[in-house]
């Protein structure tokens, strides 16, 4: 049986996320699954490297699966291209080892969020990038940011309702950088929980705002309540950039 690992580039705006939900409910997963199903003769079963948020996108997400199918790594590639939806595509595939598991052996994940801070909206990329004419203040978001770095509970920084799952990450380094009226938040750490990066987005322009003090995002993870944060920001400027292994 062949273990093969894919680098998958999809637009989630039409999705409810990667994970296969109930049936009727569009996912990524289930697209991709239907198409290797057909395309083998077998029930396949993909292995995602983790959960994207409805709307969510990603650049270079990674997955998984098993199958006994012999068709080389070109003609699936061209398969998958010609039957997946506009929205999805499969860039790579490669044989790898049996032990490959995408989510188990993640060491760390990169997103980038994407502001577009201009007087206008952009007809253009409206549908991947937050939209605010405020003006922010990029160097007080950067030493908010810095205060996020490190190991932290970060409970006041997901909407995760388990009380069994630990809210401890690691974050190890995030960069925000401008271009013109285009700002992204780069984020990378060693696995994020549920709306983590769109809970410290929001907070981040809350500071850019105005509206909170750098000096309030160690009181924020202190007090271990989502109350005490900024709100979630939308899911459309969020991407999946990388995956680290």
């Amino acid at each position: 049986m062949r273990n093969l690992r894919m680098s998958i580039e999809y637009d989630g705006t039409r999705y409810r996320g990667w994970q296969k939900q109930k049936e009727g409910v569009p996912t990524v997963q289930e697209k991709i699954e239907n198409v290797l199903s057909k395309m083998t003769g077998e029930d396949v079963q993909v292995i995602g490297c983790g959960r994207t948020d409805s709307g969510v996108h990603a650049e270079n997400y990674i997955a998984n699966f098993h199958t006994y199918c012999n068709l080389t790594i070109e003609d699936m590639l061209n398969y998958l291209y010609e039957f997946l939806p506009e929205d999805i595509v499969v860039k790579s595939m490669k044989d790898t080892t049996e032990r490959f598991h995408a989510r188990y052996n993640v060491k760390s994940k990169t997103y980038v969020y994407r502001i577009n801070n201009n007087k206008f909206r952009s007809v253009f990329n409206r549908k991947y990038a937050y939209h605010t004419d405020e003006e922010l203040n990029i160097n007080e978001m950067r030493n908010a940011s810095e205060i996020l770095i490190g190991t932290h509970d970060f409970q006041s920084f997901t909407n995760l309702k388990s009380k069994t799952k630990s809210t401890i990450k690691t974050i190890n380094y995030i960069h925000i950088n401008q271009k013109d009226d285009m700002i992204e938040i780069e984020v990378n750490g060693n696995g994020f929980l549920l709306n983590m990066v769109r809970i410290i987005t929001g907070t981040l322009l809350e500071v850019g705002k105005g509206n909170l003090k750098p000096s309030d995002i160690e009181k924020i993870l202190n007090e271990k309540k989502r109350s005490e944060s900024g709100p979630i920001a939308q899911a459309k400027g969020l991407f999946l950039k990388n995956v680290q292994y």
